[in-house]
């Protein structure tokens, strides 16, 4: 009988299985994701005492062994375990283990997966574990957190330090085998002996906002998906068309927006987005429903691009700041948004039919406050380039000194928000905050970085930018199974090395980014010409010359040092588009005279 997992977010929770979740934590949030359609992950984050509890559920036939780990991007083999497993006597034992290269499994010799308790009730086994966050053993995976940074915070009338804004805010890729047995030991086990396998992604170490209250005058709206057959094939984009009502036509503020999934879907939907189709209110646009990638899809809707909302599965709601809301609606407004939806299905399901969609909380009730996004990293441009086979090339992004100090307010802008992005090659993505010379803690990163789960997530705690700051946004790529270089673009072969901050109050700067200066671009493919005796020209485009030259690790390094000393192009604007004012071309990025000292593990 198949396994119906049910996602419930709790705040106040007793699991019968393990009594560590008791009522004196019942501040604490409850976070769950599925593991395919016949597991679930649930899990908790003590920040006192650098843990998670975990609890895994999943359909067991007798004496079956379930894995569940960590790995850097998904992979099964070279991966942390914690295995449960039943030997020939019917015991049933937890122990910590690993997959080498081979994706052979190892017992550790140091035991990381502790308090481990158990039942079973029918054919459903539930266990709970707890794994510290760096268990200093090299065969581990490590849930980074940064112990630079300590806040103050109130629990239950005792004053306890929690590590708030330096706890990891990036991608963890969650790895499950399935097998039968009964087993004699877990060595030597291989990942092929599992009868079923699979990867979910979340943000493991994130921060329980409380929820703020709401104006009695709230309501939501949600934008949902209509009765989708969802494809029997592994990854399906389904776009929607919707027109949001007649309501809108007077200004509102977003509260919230979160995940409205219909039940029994929780597997198949991996994340989905809304993104206004901006242009003049008077603009219609066809009501496509559809998938995204269909060559029938109308023109029209390609003007649907501005992004609303972004959840990925196992992400809460995300709850804007009481002193903000985003502005949406009024007379000048277009009405029309579109409901992006990535269905993930590696076990090619068929037959299911889905109605996901998000969830908004509206009020007209204005906040002190518009909320207003900028973009920060680098150009949608293909000065910028990566070459093919490379493991981990950068590239970065500036927002310099000059730009934040014309188009951010005196007294600066407070970022709650931040979501991440680039395409397919992008493996790293980190934002940099640089004040008078000085880096100060990091705005964001995702050491984790998978284009397949982008959510806008909550800082810890909001971050300061005053005028004069600067902000750096750096993405790593990697490109070994690329035969030529890839460029910047809009295409999903293309790359991008984008920020998206979430902030208030609202101010006259919307896009800080930045690219190689032309000019420096052109001495380049001169120099490449003339002393690389490269197929580069003053009569080619900037991507032909690029795909011109032949990439060895002397010109690998070579372009890499180029785009870390050359002049910036910059792209600071307006949110009509337009340039501020300013000189904006062969200009220096801004300096960092003081870097941040890197993390240390607190391991002997």
């Amino acid at each position: 009988m198949k396994f119906s997992v049910v996602l419930v977010l709790v705040s106040h929770i007793l699991i019968a299985v393990s009594g560590r979740w008791h009522q004196s934590e019942s501040t604490l949030a409850v976070h769950s994701v599925p593991l395919g359609s016949e597991a679930s992950f649930h899990w908790r984050v003590e920040l006192t005492t650098e843990q998670i509890v975990a609890e895994v559920h999943y359909a067991a036939e007798e004496y079956s062994w379930f894995a569940v780990g960590f790995s850097n991007y998904g992979e099964l083999k070279q991966a942390d375990y914690c295995v449960l497993w039943v030997d020939w006597h019917r015991e049933t034992h937890l122990e910590d283990a690993s997959s080498d290269v081979d994706s052979k499994l190892n017992t550790d010799e140091q035991q990381d997966c502790t308090n481990f308790e158990w039942k079973k009730h029918g054919n459903v086994t539930k266990f709970t574990f707890t794994r510290k966050f760096d268990t200093c053993d090299e065969r581990d995976y490590v849930i980074e957190v940064d112990n630079r940074t300590i806040s103050q915070f109130l629990l239950t009338l005792i004053t306890v330090y929690y590590l708030i804004a330096s706890v990891q805010r990036g991608t963890t890729h969650l790895v499950w085998l399935k097998g039968s047995g009964p087993l004699t030991s877990v060595a030597g086990l291989q990942v092929a002996d599992a009868k079923s396998s699979g990867m979910s992604r979340t943000e493991l170490l994130r921060i329980h906002h409380p929820k703020p209250q709401f104006p009695a005058d709230a309501w939501q709206h949600e934008i949902r998906a209509d009765r989708v057959q969802v494809p029997n094939v592994e990854t399906t984009y389904w776009c929607h068309v919707q027109k949001l009502p007649s309501s809108m036509r007077r200004k509102h503020h977003v509260l919230q927006f979160g995940p409205a999934i219909q039940q029994g879907n929780e597997h198949l939907v991996h994340h989905m987005e809304v993104f206004h189709c901006a242009g003049p209110a008077d603009v219609d646009v066809p009501l496509y429903n559809g998938p995204c990638d269909a060559p029938n899809r109308p023109e029209r809707t390609q003007i649907c691009k501005k992004v609303l909302a972004a959840w990925a599965m196992g992400a809460d709601a995300f709850v804007y700041p009481e002193e903000a809301g985003l502005p949406i609606g009024g007379e000048n407004f277009n009405r029309f948004v579109m409901l992006e939806v990535h269905y993930n299905n590696p076990e090619l399901l068929a037959g299911n039919v889905d109605s996901s969609g998000i969830r908004f909380i509206f009020t007209k009730s204005l906040r002190k406050y518009d909320a207003g996004v900028i973009e920060l990293g680098l150009e949608y441009t293909d000065k910028m380039a990566i070459p093919p086979g490379q493991e981990a090339f950068l590239l970065s992004g500036h927002c310099i000194s000059e730009c934040t100090g014309v188009g951010l307010p005196q007294s600066g802008i407070k970022i709650f928000g931040s979501q991440l992005h680039t395409h397919l090659t992008g493996r790293r993505v980190v934002t940099r905050h640089i004040r008078d010379g000085e880096e100060l803690p990091m705005l964001n990163y995702d050491n984790h970085y998978s284009t397949h789960f982008q959510e806008i997530r909550l800082l810890p705690q909001p971050v300061t930018v005053l005028p004069g700051d600067s902000l750096i946004t750096t993405c790593t790529y990697e490109t070994l199974d690329r035969e030529n270089v890839t460029l910047g673009g809009f295409a999903i072969s293309d790359e991008m090395c984008v920020n998206y901050i979430h902030y208030y109050p609202n101010s006259k700067l919307e896009v800080c980014k930045s690219a190689i200066s032309d000019d420096a671009l052109r001495t380049y493919f001169r120099y490449m010409k003339e002393w690389e005796s490269q197929r580069t020209s003053g009569d080619k485009g900037i991507s032909d010359n690029y795909k011109s030259i032949e990439w060895t690790k002397v010109r690998v390094a070579a372009l890499h040092d180029l785009y870390e000393v050359a002049p910036l192009g910059m792209q600071c604007n307006g949110s009509d588009g337009s340039r501020l004012p300013g000189l904006w071309d062969n200009i220096a990025s801004t300096p960092v005279r003081l870097p941040l000292a890197p993390m240390a593990r607190g391991c002997p």
